[in-house]
């Protein structure tokens, strides 16, 4: 076998550990289950009461809130928890690569927001009584955010602090304004030009719209183009975050 799959296979077995590790530890602590569900679930009550919108927008955007809130919870809790207890110290003097060390905090915010987000969307299919058309986009959509913005959780956990609030706040300086500009709450063909220029840079456009299009085939970019552009930030998530754990380790 040549040695770059084999390194791969290292590296993915690696990652595997850390995720299972996060997975056994941190699923069930308050904070990750505060952020992660009471949060994403006051924001939708805030943006869909009142509002005469129908099933099909509504879902995707408790989806989009829920996926980004949930995605980016594990890492940011995790990692400044294990700096404090110096076991992260240990884990980055491990003989496994930097990336492997990404990739395995990033699966785990990315598996625990897929399981919340096909919960959300079982109930919210019964509740509200409507369909999937397009199976294959809903999945594109679900797994392809929960692992993008759990990487952009896992790169904003590269801050050196052991304070979980630290963290928290920075990534709320994105998160926040993410919402308000990636059509989850304004609709992005009602924004001006400038706020649509605005939303185009944003990873969370392109996942609402990717999951919007698996309920009512309304799509601003087309699904190829949503899938494009969040395997690119979420390539670009990865790589950034590798150098900022490899100085870390240096």
């Amino acid at each position: 076998m040549p040695g770059w799959i084999e390194e791969i296979l290292y590296d993915l077995g690696a990652a595997w550990a850390i995720a299972r590790k996060d997975m056994k530890i941190y699923y069930l602590k308050p904070s990750i289950l505060v952020s992660s569900l009471l949060f994403p679930f006051v924001m939708f009550l805030a943006f869909a009461i009142g509002r005469d919108t129908t099933p099909e927008i509504l879902l995707p955007g408790l989806l989009a809130i829920t996926l980004l809130f949930s995605a980016t919870s594990i890492g940011p809790v995790s990692i400044p928890i294990e700096r404090r207890t110096k076991t992260f110290d240990r884990l980055l003097s491990a003989p496994i690569s930097v990336r492997a060390i990404v990739l395995g905090a990033s699966l785990s915010g990315a598996i625990f927001a897929s399981a919340i987000g096909i919960v959300a969307t079982a109930v919210g299919l019964i509740v509200l009584r409507i369909g999937i058309i397009h199976i294959v986009a809903f999945c594109a959509g679900i797994g392809l955010t929960s692992i993008c913005f759990s990487t952009m959780g896992t790169l904003f956990a590269s801050y050196r602090t052991e304070n979980v609030g630290e963290v928290m706040s920075l990534l709320n300086l994105v998160r926040l304004p993410l919402l308000f500009i990636s059509g989850v709450f304004i609709p992005i063909a009602s924004m001006p030009a400038w706020g649509l220029s605005i939303a185009r840079f944003s990873p969370l456009t392109y996942a609402h719209d990717l999951i919007r299009f698996a309920f009512d085939e309304t799509t601003l970019f087309g699904p190829v183009t949503d899938v494009a552009v969040l395997v690119l930030t979420l390539i670009i998530f990865q790589v950034a975050g590798a150098l900022l754990y490899q100085r870390s380790r240096e």
